[in-house]
């Protein structure tokens, strides 16, 4: 076995870490384990782990973004799939709403609680926002909704997502974040429908 069959094994066994660390993590957080925690959970060796980063907490960031990243391009494929361009704004905030609905109270305990955690979720809402815009944006241009700021749109989907994200939302509604996702979809596709003329 050459040097770039080892490669390529060790980046499958780093992915597959990475996936069975973010089920673990979504399901029961991430600060209260340390590294001894982690391997013995998922039945590995520490020096697994360490293939996915060089400590706890690069451990936890590297996971939160691969997840993240792996939860955009599945939401993306479900957007690209949709082709009437006012379906594709509910679409992706159905999709946000499913990614986000393993993700236990715990899971968002420990954002609000680790800074640098919460800012790959800031970063990932920022993101999420600006792609409502261009949804926004696509839909008007196409004649599917109705013309709209999208720019303002944005910036208030922005906003109510960062309540989510702060869990401010779900302190006043009740509503767990993947449900928060669903409600935003239903109030922003039910005013930016076009209406029977």
């Amino acid at each position: 076995m050459g040097p770039t069959d080892s490669l390529a094994r060790a980046d499958r066994r780093r992915a597959e870490l990475l996936g069975r660390l973010a089920d673990l993590f979504l399901a029961e957080g991430f600060l209260a384990f340390g590294v001894g925690d982690l391997a013995a959970r998922l039945r590995c060796s520490r020096s697994s782990l360490y293939l996915v980063a060089g400590s706890k907490p690069e451990i936890v960031l590297a996971t939160l973004r691969a997840w993240f990243r792996g939860a955009a391009e599945r939401i993306e494929q479900r957007v690209q799939a949709e082709p009437d361009p006012a379906a594709r704004l509910r679409t992706y905030l159905l999709a946000v709403s499913d990614e986000l609905a393993p993700a236990s109270p715990s899971f968002y305990a420990d954002l609000l609680a680790h800074p640098p955690a919460g800012e790959v979720y800031e970063e990932n809402t920022r993101h999420a926002a600006r792609r409502v815009r261009a949804l926004v944006d696509a839909g008007v241009v196409a004649g599917a909704l109705r013309p709209v700021d999208a720019v303002f749109v944005g910036a208030a989907v922005a906003e109510v997502m960062t309540g989510i994200q702060a869990g401010r939302v779900g302190a006043a509604t009740g509503l767990s974040d993947a449900e928060a996702y669903r409600a935003l979809a239903d109030v922003v596709v039910g005013g930016l429908a076009r209406r029977p003329a």
